[in-house]
Order: structure tokens, then sequence, then C-alpha cells
């Protein structure tokens, strides 16, 4: 009689933990094997959350095998549909095998009936001097994606809120007055373009990214620039495939990468992080109630245990669940440089404050029942 019970126990145990979210563990595929997805996005379409990640390898974070796709019904239970956007064997590929492809978004344009995928790339052997965004296409939610091109962002355009005086400001300033960085003056001389002015011919640099789709089926491609100083937000064209010239930055100086956003009841929010390589900070938080700013930075929306490091995050995605209202969900990854196949996933469920910013608090488990 023990025994049965005992055994009863651990199936009632084993049943309760796969219908439980559990940030930090080791997430299983429907095949058994730990979800390799990471710094990725989820895409719901036709009744089917597909979730997009970069494929990591157990030695190396470079990309040798390309950007993988998992399904799901419920956001708890994937299934590995194999490789969405593959790395090439070609060497003059610039998403050659070895190259850095990172945080993949995929969005679906309803005219063109296209799944379109951005991602930060970096060229083979050049470290992370190319700064560029990628794009490539499919048919089908699942690819394979088709490869398009890869270039830097908005050459020879002025931000939208660049007026003649901001712009004669900033050809007025002298790059070799500034070698020291992280002055009061060199600050001062990036928040008016110092280094928009640098690569205003040939690009603005692009890093971490999400892509955003607004009410009215408007994209934004939303990136770390200028040497990861100042955040970039640049409008799509109607079928996502290119900017269209019209761009705002946001905080410039304030060095934020790993932007997520969501849009609630007409406002924006974003949450980023800090600039400190593969370890964890503390989440920052920014909101606006156009897409275009002014953006007005808020204190750490993340609360609990570990809350100032992001309970050892990085943000990647801000996932919103069909069907529920005011369902979101804070996607970040865990990393693990040592051994990069192994980082770890931090799903949380966010709440909103009484002026409607929303809350992350640490949860060591929890299920669907957060949002009903």
């Amino acid at each position: 009689m023990r025994l049965k019970t005992i055994l009863f126990f651990l199936l009632t145990t084993l049943v309760l933990q796969a219908q439980m979210f559990q940030p930090g563990k080791i997430w299983k595929d429907t095949d058994g094997t730990h979800i390799n997805a990471h710094g990725g996005g989820v895409l719901y379409h036709q009744g089917t959350y597909y979730w997009y990640g970069e494929h990591k390898a157990d030695t190396t974070s470079a990309a040798m095998v390309g950007v993988t796709c998992y399904s799901s019904k419920d956001l708890l239970h994937w299934t590995n549909l194999g490789v969405a956007l593959s790395v090439s064997d070609d060497p003059q590929s610039e998403i050659t095998r070895g190259c850095v492809l990172e945080r993949p978004k995929v969005i679906y344009n309803k005219v063109t009936k296209k799944f379109v995928m951005w991602f930060h790339l970096e060229l083979k052997g050049k470290g992370y001097s190319a700064a560029r965004y990628g794009v490539a296409v499919s048919d089908q939610p699942a690819g394979p994606f088709q490869f398009l091109y890869s270039k830097r962002s908005d050459a020879g355009q002025y931000p939208i809120d660049f007026t003649p005086e901001r712009i004669a400001e900033m050809y007025a300033l002298d790059e070799s007055a500034y070698q020291e960085w992280w002055t009061p003056e060199w600050t001062e001389a990036i928040k008016k373009g110092l280094f928009l002015k640098r690569d205003f011919n040939g690009g603005q640099m692009s890093r971490d990214q999400t892509i955003f789709v607004d009410d009215d089926g408007t994209a934004y491609h939303i990136f770390s620039s200028e040497d990861n100083l100042t955040l970039h937000i640049s409008e799509l064209t109607k079928d996502y495939t290119a900017h269209t010239g019209r761009y705002v930055r946001v905080a410039p100086s304030g060095q934020n990468e790993a932007p997520a956003i969501l849009k609630r009841n007409g406002r924006y929010w974003m949450i980023t992080s800090g600039c400190t390589g593969w370890a964890p900070n503390k989440a920052r938080m920014f909101t606006a109630r156009s897409i275009w700013g002014p953006w007005t930075q808020m204190e750490n929306p993340c609360s609990g245990k570990d809350a100032d490091i992001t309970f050892y995050g990085q943000s990647t995605y801000i996932l919103k669940v069909e069907g529920l209202k005011d369902a979101y969900i804070f996607m970040a990854d865990i990393w693990r440089p040592m051994h990069p196949s192994d980082a770890r996933y931090i799903w949380l469920p966010i709440k909103f404050g009484a002026a409607g910013e929303p809350i992350i608090p640490w949860k060591d488990e929890w299920s669907m029942d957060e949002f009903r």
C-alpha cells in the first residue's frame, strides 16, 4: 500500500510539473531534448504558436546550424519542426556557417502572405564590426526561409525628429575632439549625434533587435545602434522586408540592448537590458504614447528574488497569449557562454500596476491559471 501511495504521488507530481512553466530549468521538447531556440521570439498563426530561436552548439555561440523552429498549441509542449533558416556552406555567403546570427524574429504579412524573418548578423571572422540586420522570407511558418540580404540601417537618412538646427548641430561635431569616451562632453556629443554622423553614409549599426507589429499593421524594427549606445526604432515597408527611412533614436548614450516591446491600452512599453556582455544586469523599462516617442525611462519592472540581475537572464521578447485579456509573457535567456546549448529560458507572466506599468514577479513555477 505504501509503494502504491509513493508511486501515485510521484506520478501526480510529474503530471503537475508537465503543466507548469519552470523558469531556468531544462525545458524538453516532445522528443525529450532541451529546446534549442535561444534569443528568440514567438509567432501565433492560425491556432498554433511558432517559437524561433538561435540553434546553439555545445562549444561556440557562432551559428553552425541556423534558426530553429518549434510549434505548440499550449505554449508548454513544443514540437521540434527543424531548421527554419539554415546557414550556408558557401564561404562567400553572408550567412556562411560560423557567422554570428542572433535574435531572430518572425512576423506574418497578411497582404503578401509571406512569413518574414529579421535577425542580427555579424559576418564570419569579423567579430562584431559588421553590425547588420538580415532578412529572410518563407511561404510557410516553419520554413524553409530564403535569405534575401543583409545591410546596415537607414543609410543617408536623418531621424524624423531632427530639425535643420539639430542637423547643423550634428555636423558641427568634430570626432577628433572626443577621443576619450565616457566624459560628460563625449556623452553630450553622442546625444547630439556624434556616431550618427560617423555612420550616416554607410548606414547605422544594427545589433540586438526585435520586430513589432502595431495595431494598424505597420511593423517596426527596434535595435541597438551607435556602438550599442542608442536604440533605434525604424519603420518597415508594407511588405515588411526593408526600412522606409523613417526612424527615431531612443535613450541616446544610454547603453541599451535586448529590446522587447508590448502595447496595452494605447501605451507602448519597452523592456531592455544594459550592456554587460554575457553577464546579467538590471532590466530597464521605457514607455511612450507614440511609437515615435518621446520615450520616458521607468523603474526596473522585475520584482522578487534576483530582480536586480533580471533573474540571471536577459530579455528577448514579450509574447501576447491569444484569447486571454491582458495575458503577456516576458521571455528571457540565461546565457551559458562556456556551454551555449545549455542556455536556459525564463518565461514569466507579466502583471500590471495601478498606472498600467508592467511588473514581472519571479515565480519558481507557474501555470496559465495566472491569467484566468
